[in-house]
């Protein structure tokens, strides 16, 4: 009925402009209530647009019959029968009835537009919900599994002896990724190695992730990437899930989730934490394989969603840890002395993102963070206490102009940084920031996105990055992506050495300039069927990558340099999915060849811990709302090694692994079975190494699994 109505009033009540020529602009004007509905996908025959922020898009259309489609998240699709006869330019308001059930798509947000995924001429790989859950049954205490089996990252192991680790993407040091919550750097500008270890998923909605240079949009600590972790929001109705988990290497968790409205606009979640390891001695050295802690995390968020369109989102964490590593009781290193491993993290936050609708559209967005970082570090006999804080405000202002979407912006960052037992690394920061993006559809099936940022930096000056992405439409729903950006890094004195060795040990830097990078990326993705399929190409060079040496005239103190050459990267990255119910199945591959120089050597190498070949597969059954088996095997080829005696390269490994989950009532009972191989790092070669290497390290660095196989297995209440 309503699709007759619609093309009586197209074809009788349109306005009373005839258009010039055979063709007429048909301006849609989308509602639901009295309120605009942005983000709708329009679409009649190859001609495609999408409403702003004022619930208005515009088609031009030649003369005759067109059958108009409107779908967005959320609502139920609309069609509509337009008769341009004679050609008259026609406005038309359409209202939009909300429907429970979504529609299978993916908002991304990490590139301020809030557009599908598939529409974003930036690649943005989001991993959604349903994955999150297959890991957080997995690893119920951290998000460090779940960055690993995603194909382009690499979550390395930064500091054996205390568990940290870091993201890499595509080859690059895990220093270049920027990880954010809900678009806030709520962990600090610079992560540092803990901070994917300290993050329970059972709040996460999904997690995007941007490969390559993204300084244009998120400043001078987004060289190599970013990973967005995008929370839940809550439901029409309170609920609580509880998580208990168990392992057989003595690690326990427990996890409480609870959401609910609180009158018609407002909104809460709560996530709170608490996780224990005992320390393991797997091959029995008397040096700790894995960590001991115990940790508390808490998180509360409020949300507002207004009649007007406006929103604010409110969040504060804290978290509360302390580490054990290195000798155990009674044991010490091979030069006769005990060498224990402490750190003890004490971290709280607060942030807030707010958005105002204007009438004309156009929409004004604010969003700050502050955080601050206490850690008591023990290295031995050697104790290191410091203070890291950092804070973040950005003010944008966005809308729509000739079809395409523009914002502009500006933002400031502090990052300060004090330590108590050691002279000459303290440091404080301050970066203000102007930036502009805006899309412009080119031609009928190619959108370019453009945006540009200058950041002022107090120590290292003025950087400037723009980055440039195309969206290519091909036959049915293929299409081609390429991006190529600039990028700049502040360096800071941690790197992934000195993660391991401490700042003792370390010379003050001195001299030290910016880093910078380019990057580019081409990737072709689409559907045949059941079947998705992508398929990219990427390279990056950094120039004057900062790298550690030992001192001259020392024979283990490193200094902080410059190298004399860039590190440059490049590579495939494959990923086929098939989904046929109740089946799933997942197989990626990556290539990527990574090098960079040896200042201690003088030489050009393999970047260690970088494997050429990695390969994943993943097969899963489901039964909706009951019951769900997922087996996993996961390849990495060899790795380049660096210090280490035992051997100049990794062997080559695969890592299996099980998941079984079974619904009784309100309670889902889970079974994993990580490692099934029990590849471990010391069926290899030692640990620990025989004299104290660079920095007086005791430890060679992680190439594979530290602790070999383990089970956990646990239940899941979910009440309503």
């Amino acid at each position: 009925m309503r699709t007759v109505l619609s093309t009586l009033l197209a074809t009788f009540m349109a306005g009373p402009l005839v258009a010039q020529g055979n063709d007429a602009v048909v301006t849609l004007r989308v509602i639901h209530g009295a309120e605009p509905v942005s983000g709708v996908r329009v679409q009649t025959g190859a001609e495609r647009a999408i409403t702003g922020l004022g619930g208005v898009t515009r088609l031009r259309l030649l003369r005759g019959s067109h059958v108009i489609t409107l779908s967005r998240i959320g609502y139920a699709p609309e069609t509509l029968v337009v008769v341009l006869d004679p050609p008259r330019d026609t406005t038309l308001v359409v209202e939009l009835e909300q429907q429970a059930t979504e529609l299978e798509a993916v908002i991304v947000t990490a590139t301020r537009t809030d557009r599908r995924v598939e529409d974003e001429p930036t690649r943005v790989e989001v991993l959604p919900r349903e994955e999150v859950e297959e890991k957080l049954l997995m690893t119920p205490g951290d998000v460090a599994m779940m960055m690993n089996e995603t194909g382009g990252l690499r979550v390395q192991t930064t500091s054996p002896s205390l568990g940290g680790a870091t993201v890499r993407i595509q080859g690059l040091r895990g220093r270049y990724t920027q990880l954010l919550a809900d678009g806030l750097p709520l962990y600090g500008g610079q992560t540092g190695s803990l901070g994917l270890l300290q993050i329970p998923p059972m709040d996460l909605a999904q997690v995007e992730v941007i490969k390559g240079a993204a300084s244009a949009l998120y400043g001078p600590a987004a060289l190599g990437g970013v990973v967005n972790l995008v929370s839940r929001r809550p439901g029409d109705a309170a609920e609580v899930e509880l998580l208990l988990n168990q392992t057989t290497r003595g690690g326990t968790d427990g996890v409480l989730w609870a959401s609910g409205p609180v009158g018609d606009t407002w909104g809460y979640t709560l996530l709170a934490g608490g996780h224990r390891q005992t320390r393991h001695d797997v091959d029995a050295d008397g040096w700790a394989d894995l960590p001991g802690f115990e940790r508390l995390v808490v998180r509360p968020r409020v949300f507002r969603q207004g009649a007007s369109g406006g929103t604010v989102f409110l969040t504060g964490g804290a978290t509360l840890e302390s580490r054990l590593g290195g000798t155990l009781p009674g044991r010490v290193a091979p030069d006769g002395i005990r060498f224990p491993e402490e750190l003890t993290t004490r971290r709280v936050d607060v942030g807030g993102v707010a958005r105002y609708l204007f009438s004309s559209g156009a929409a004004l967005n604010a969003r700050g963070s502050l955080m601050q970082q206490e850690h008591g570090h023990v290295f031995g006999p050697r104790p290191e206490d410091d203070r890291h804080r950092t804070a973040f405000a950005e003010v944008t202002l966005s809308g729509q102009a000739g079809g395409g979407a523009w914002v502009v912006g500006t933002a400031f960052q502090y990052d300060a940084y004090r330590a108590d037992n050691v002279a000459g690394f303290d440091y404080q920061y301050t970066v203000p920031s102007l930036f502009a993006q805006a899309d412009m559809q080119l031609a009928e099936r190619f959108t370019l996105l453009a945006s540009g940022r200058l950041d002022a930096h107090s120590e290292y000056g003025v950087f400037g990055n723009p980055r440039v992405s195309g969206l290519a439409r091909l036959a049915g729903d293929w299409a081609a992506r390429l991006s190529v950006g600039t990028a700049s890094f502040a360096p800071t004195p941690f790197t992934e050495e000195t993660e391991v060795t401490g700042l003792t040990s370390v010379f003050p830097p001195a001299g030290i300039s910016d880093e910078r990078a380019l990057s580019a990326s081409l990737d072709v993705g689409g559907t045949a069927g059941a079947l998705e399929l992508n398929a990219a190409v990427f390279g990056a060079v950094v120039r004057r990558p900062v790298v550690t040496r030992v001192a001259p005239g020392t024979t283990a103190a490193l200094q902080l340099i410059n190298a004399a050459e860039p590190t440059r990267t490049h590579g495939v990255d494959l990923l086929t999915r098939l989904v046929a119910e109740p089946f799933r199945i997942t197989a990626t591959y990556v290539y990527q060849r990574s090098t960079e120089y040896d200042p201690d050597a003088a030489f050009r190498r393999e970047t260690p811990l970088t494997p050429r070949h990695a390969a994943g597969f993943v097969a899963a059954w489901e039964r909706k709302g009951r019951s769900r088996v997922g087996v996993e095997l996961y390849y990495t080829g060899p790795q380049a090694l660096a210090d280490n005696p035992y051997r100049s390269a990794s062997a080559p490994y695969v890592i299996i692994g099980f998941l079984g989950e079974h619904r009784l009532g309100p309670a889902r009972l889970f079974l994993n079975a990580e490692n099934l191989g029990n590849v471990r790092l010391s069926r290899y070669h030692p640990l620990v190494l025989r004299v104290p290497g660079r920095g007086g390290r005791w430890t060679t660095d992680a190439w594979t699994e530290l602790s070999g196989r383990t089970i956990n297995g646990g239940v899941r209440w979910q009440l309503r």
